[in-house]
């Protein structure tokens, strides 16, 4: 079985890794993380959320960059601010035995304590696609050291219409960097960019599984739509202490559910794209 010594990672970085409580490396991470190290080749890896990409990336960059410059040299982008702070927070924890700094930025966070960051000196910036073209476009982001471009779900970047911003970023940045390129699927358009900026990369390909937990149990029942809400408040009932996720298709009929199960006398809470975070 792979350690994470084998992979070739610096006492420093395995110290952080024992610290953390990694113990063995997923798929995704050894086979990313040798590559990367070695300074050769750009990295496709396709591999689903969960698979423990960021770690993959993270390590060998934090690895690699060695001591703070003072300098953007990794960008790193992902298509959610939720995500880009999840990531950072890692990235510095990676980062604990180093005096590398790490930068978050995405849409909602006010500017002047972005552009703060940017003049303290900072050497990895995590960023959303959005707010990254905002400082760009006001010469506020300065890309010309860049030696890691890292894109983090990328298919889920190209859903929500940033396949510009990512490309005038690219642009923007030296030629001579590392491009590494994490996405679950590669449709049309991904490999379109690759084709364009890649000239020489590796495609690590990580097969998603499907685990049933033993723990749970899996029930289908097939009834007209008029019936759902009788069948759902039945299952409600028939628990002593009913806890649980329902998802519904639109957020209109999430708003409809809640309506309904308040007058039941069933508390709940509403999570979609319309209410404020």
């Amino acid at each position: 079985m792979t350690a994470f010594a084998d992979l070739g990672l610096s006492a420093k970085l395995l110290e952080v890794i024992e610290k953390i409580g990694y113990e063995t490396p997923s798929p995704i991470q050894a086979q990313a993380i040798p590559l990367i190290l070695s300074d050769e080749k750009d990295v496709v890896g396709q591999a689903s959320t969960g698979t423990g990409k960021t770690a993959a990336f993270g390590l060998p960059i934090i690895d690699k960059l060695g001591r703070a410059e003072k300098k953007i040299r990794a960008l790193i982008i992902l298509p959610t601010r939720e995500l880009a702070i999840q990531v950072s927070k890692q990235l510095s924890v990676f980062a604990q035995n180093t005096d590398l700094k790490v930068a978050t930025v995405y849409g909602g966070q006010a500017m002047y304590t972005e552009l703060a960051m940017f003049r303290s000196g900072v050497d990895i910036v995590v960023g959303t696609p959005g707010r990254l073209i905002d400082h760009l476009t006001r010469k506020r982001l300065d890309l010309s050291n860049i030696k890691y471009f890292v894109l983090d779900e990328f298919d889920e970047m190209l859903k929500m219409g940033f396949i510009e911003d990512i490309e005038a970023l690219l642009d923007a940045c030296p030629e001579e960097k590392r491009m590494l390129f994490f996405s679950a699927t590669l449709p049309k358009q991904i490999q379109g960019v690759i084709h364009n900026y890649m000239d020489d990369y590796e495609h690590i390909k990580i097969e998603a599984t499907t685990q049933n937990r033993g723990d749970i149990a899996q029930y289908y029942y097939n009834i007209r739509n008029s019936d759902k809400f009788e069948l759902l408040n039945r299952l409600i009932l028939s628990e002593k202490d009913f806890y649980g996720l329902i998802f519904c298709r639109r957020k209109i009929d999430v708003d409809e559910l809640h309506a309904q199960l308040a007058k039941n006398g069933v508390i709940s809470s509403v999570i979609h794209g319309d209410i404020s975070q």
